[in-house]
């Protein structure tokens, strides 16, 4: 089944809050060699201002690709998820994440372009504070769904 044009457009509303937690943070900075103190030390994030450790700015992509399989998941969108390259992402820091955070994401399905026998598909997560819904990051992320002879 190819991708369904008809998503386009769609937008799935906001799921399960997403706790970050220390732990979490500080095994993310390690794994993608992020090194800046405030990243596992409270102390040092503290100096800067802020009540927790900070977390890198591409730790969005966590939230942003638990997002983007509601997508993937959803049997109307015709998406075989064994045929998907993550193609472009793209983040949009409204206000740093820090431990402690409850977020959740709204995602829309902005564009599907057919190129070369493969879909294209756009997605937007906005990332909010689960409580106050305030926007911490929107996170854009291009999917490549390769076609049958890809």
């Amino acid at each position: 089944m190819a991708v369904n044009p008809d998503i386009q457009g769609r937008s799935y509303p906001p799921g399960e809050p997403y706790s970050v937690s220390r732990e979490v943070i500080r095994n993310f900075a390690e794994a993608t060699k992020a090194t800046h103190p405030a990243y596992t030390d409270v102390a040092a994030a503290r100096e800067l201002g802020y009540d927790d450790l900070l977390a890198p700015p591409t730790f969005a992509v966590i939230i942003a690709q638990r997002s983007d399989a509601r997508l993937v998941r959803d049997p109307e969108a015709g998406i075989d998820f064994s045929r998907v390259v993550h193609g472009s992402q793209q983040f949009i820091a409204h206000r740093p994440i820090i431990a402690g955070d409850k977020l959740v994401a709204e995602l829309h399905v902005d564009s599907i372009r057919l190129v070369g026998g493969n879909a294209m598909v756009t997605t937007r997560s906005e990332i909010m504070d689960a409580d106050s819904q305030e926007k911490v990051v929107t996170a854009i992320s291009a999917l490549v769904v390769r076609g049958d002879d890809a």
